[in-house]
């Protein structure tokens, strides 16, 4: 195992006085300007969070989003360099990957000094609190043009770094509960900049669907004696029929119980709560398979697939012990013309319905040709 905690990023404020980090590829030197934007006051980002009695889940409230840049024309994109400082969310002439806080975020407020606590619901009653927590974008690549999957090993190991970095750093926080990774890519998903980023997300709470994962996980635990994800994911290399892709490191599956028309897990082969307890090998391993996912995606049909990613981690709280740190994309892409919407059973009572068999999708992910899109 060759162990390394990545390289440490550049940081640099905007000019509402929000931080942002360059991580460089080797040989690279990020050379931040100083950002000369009149930016309102930040303390017009106040959200909340309130408790849903009904479901005993929480619900951030941030109408600051309504205002958020919604389809701007390539040349005003906030996510391509600035060499001025005066145009886009990142001053510099050009930049490998980047990650800031969000300018309209869902939660914020967040730092090491703070008292924060969140509230116990308390019975009949309503419960809100302070949208504490911290919203952050992460830009893949200066070149507006690019994807995830377009860029070569070491950009996408880069990408990789960053996430762990800012994983590792956002657990540090007081009162943070979980760190989720995540990327919506094309129009078909809701996405409003077409620049290749994603997001991070420091909750608060732990989030309804991994609450809900690590309740059936302990449950397992206490019938079993064994941990639950471990199973799922020795049953599907044992059966291979729904196996895309992997390699002695990391598996890349379509689950037994596939809810989207297109999705796949991928799996490090070894149990662990976040991308912070993989080693070097394991996180090489991890972007390739990644990468050769994403590629396949994207061969599957004449135009690229719109797609969710979406990182599972966990804690080192007891309480979360049980979790499997897995990445899971999904895709609302049922044909080459037509979109699984997700309409009154899916959305009102959370109980889908898939259009193809988890088998018949993973035989065609394997079938297709990833190089023809390289």
């Amino acid at each position: 195992m060759r162990e390394t905690d990545g390289p440490e990023p550049v940081r640099a404020s905007l000019a509402d006085g929000r931080e942002i980090l360059f991580f460089a590829l080797p040989g690279h030197q990020p050379d931040p300007r100083p950002d000369i934007r009149p930016l309102p006051d930040r303390a017009q980002l106040a959200s909340e969070v309130r408790f849903d009695r009904a479901t005993g889940d929480w619900v951030a409230v941030a109408a600051l989003r309504q205002d958020r840049t919604y389809k701007p024309p390539a040349d005003q994109c906030p996510l391509c360099p600035s060499a001025t400082g005066a145009v886009s969310e990142v001053p510099a002439a050009d930049y490998d990957v980047v990650v800031f806080e969000n300018r309209f975020p869902s939660l914020s407020g967040a730092r090491p000094d703070s008292d924060f606590v969140l509230p116990q619901p308390l019975d009949g009653q309503p419960v809100a609190a302070d949208g504490y927590g911290r919203c952050e974008v992460i830009s893949f690549s200066s070149d507006h043009d690019a994807s995830f999957a377009s860029l070569n090993h070491a950009h996408a190991r880069l990408v990789v770094d960053a996430w762990r970095h800012r994983t590792r750093s956002l657990l540090a926080l007081p009162e943070v509960a979980q760190v989720f990774c995540f990327e919506n890519r094309g129009e078909d998903i809701g996405v409003t900049l077409t620049h290749p980023h994603g997001q991070i997300y420091a909750y608060p709470y732990l989030t309804p669907r991994t609450r809900s994962m690590l309740d059936r996980a302990d449950a397992h635990r206490r019938d079993h004696d064994t941990n639950l994800f471990a199973d799922i994911l020795a049953s599907e290399r044992s059966q291979i029929s729904r196996i895309v892709t992997g390699d002695e490191l990391t598996t890349a599956f379509v689950p037994f119980a596939a809810r989207w028309p297109v999705e796949v897990h991928i799996y490090p082969n070894r149990q662990v709560n976040n991308l912070t307890d993989l080693d070097d090998d394991e996180l090489d391993s991890l972007t390739a398979v990644y990468l050769d996912v994403l590629t396949r995606f994207d061969s599957l049909y004449p135009t690229q697939l719109p797609y969710i990613s979406a990182l599972h981690q966990y804690s080192s709280d007891p309480a979360q012990q049980e979790g499997f740190f897995h990445i899971e994309l999904m895709s609302v892409r049922r044909s080459a013309t037509k979109l699984k919407f997700l309409a009154g059973s899916e959305s009102a009572m959370d109980a889908f319905i898939t259009d193809v068999t988890p088998e018949s999708i993973a035989a065609r992910l394997r079938d297709v040709d990833p190089a023809s899109r390289r």
